[in-house]
């Protein structure tokens, strides 16, 4: 059984979650305060804490970064809840680790698919760290930002991330397909504005770069190792106007698709 703990100072607003959370088969605690709430977050080490920012005697903000302090309860997934949907607070909330947020008033149904999600993709982690397929998370500086549009070093473009592997893994599947930002956050269960920023912040990057880099890498690999038309790769690599395409790989890459072939055949062969 998971468990969850709700930290929420609005009395009626916290019951009706733990009432809602109980029925759907979790064990769920609530905390009236930050401070309350750090205790039973130390106390009962839950699956996810879902945290109001604004209350009194310690916000959220503060019960975050509590969190994130002590090996114990750092991996711990956290959901803010808040009336604000400023960037800066978005921002803000991302850099000290937040999970999501849940702007205020939100229904049962955005609250449970909220918490399912992320519960869903914390296993999802685990078990791609048992396989060995991730490694730990390190910060990116900006020297070392990821560049989607270069070559890639190995077989994948897409950074070591493990707070993005769902992201790249969507796109990595349907990029061929007419995808786009609202698309992957849907399927990973962000909103698209905190998905932006995550992306964002960790790699410097927008989704879209991320598809667009995808979607040029799969060019490029059957420019050089096919006989295929310019139409037939534009579709093969998610675009179904060639015209388009060209436009975008020239801006890329200053060179037109042809060009780039020409280019590749020849270093190949000399």
């Amino acid at each position: 059984m998971k468990t969850v703990l709700v930290i929420e100072d609005e009395a009626q607003t916290r019951n009706i979650f733990l009432q809602c959370l109980e029925f759907e088969g979790f064990q769920a605690f609530g905390a009236e305060s930050g401070v309350v709430g750090m205790k039973m977050a130390q106390q009962h080490h839950p699956d996810l804490v879902v945290c109001d920012i604004m209350m009194p005697d310690m916000d959220g903000y503060s019960v975050l970064q509590t969190l994130r302090k002590s090996s114990e309860t750092a991996t711990i997934p956290l959901i803010f809840l808040t009336a604000k949907v400023a960037m800066a607070d978005l921002r803000r909330g991302m850099e000290l680790g937040a999970d999501d947020y849940l702007t205020k008033p939100c229904t049962v149904e955005q609250f449970l698919a909220a918490i399912n999600t992320r519960l869903q993709r914390q296993d999802e982690l685990s078990r791609l760290y048992r396989e060995g397929l991730t490694k730990p998370t390190r910060a990116i500086g900006d020297s070392e930002r990821a560049d989607p549009t270069s070559q890639p070093r190995d077989r994948s473009i897409f950074p070591d991330c493990p707070k993005l592997a769902p992201v790249f893994e969507f796109i990595e599947s349907q990029y061929h397909a007419a995808i786009n930002l609202k698309d992957v956050a849907q399927q990973v269960g962000y909103s698209p504005a905190y998905l932006t920023n995550l992306v964002q912040l960790e790699t410097g990057q927008t989704v879209k770069q991320w598809i667009i880099a995808r979607r040029m890498a799969q060019a490029k690999k059957l420019l050089a190792e096919t006989k295929q038309t310019i139409r037939q790769i534009a579709a093969a690599s998610g675009y179904n106007d060639a015209a388009y395409f060209a436009r975008q790989f020239r801006q890329l890459y200053g060179v037109s698709p042809q060009g780039w072939r020409q280019t590749s055949v020849a270093k190949l062969t000399n």
